[in-house]
């Protein structure tokens, strides 16, 4: 289970980190679909943060994996936000689809290292 939560991971990192660069940043596609979902831009940056901060914990999770375990389940409920967004401006299953696959590995990730989570700190 080791090698599948390292490798789900690591794929989850990258993809958080592309898009919260990309929001940071103000890509095209990132400003204008915050409009399209009626989100203030400021919110785009906020949203970028977040992902950063999920990214790095899943990246230090690599050493210490409580890490892994909260920043999975940080990026878990970060999805569902996203999901519901989608559903809100009723965006159709294929724009909704990326961000539903990223939530489900996030929880998967988070169920598989939810062992390690007593670990973290504050979670005594």
């Amino acid at each position: 289970m080791d090698i599948l939560a390292f490798v789900l991971q690591g794929l989850l990192a990258l993809a958080f980190l592309m898009a919260g660069l990309g929001k940071i940043t103000g890509s095209k596609m990132h400003v204008e679909g915050f409009k399209h979902w009626r989100l203030p831009q400021w919110f785009r940056v906020v949203t970028s943060i977040v992902e950063f901060v999920g990214a790095a914990a899943l990246i230090i999770g690599f050493w210490e994996s409580s890490w892994a375990a909260a920043g999975s389940l940080w990026l878990g409920v970060t999805a569902i936000g996203g999901i519901l967004v989608h559903v809100r401006v009723k965006d159709s299953f294929k724009q909704t689809f990326p961000i539903v696959l990223l939530g489900l590995l996030s929880l998967i990730v988070f169920f598989i290292r939810s062992s390690e989570l007593s670990d973290f700190p504050g979670f005594n």
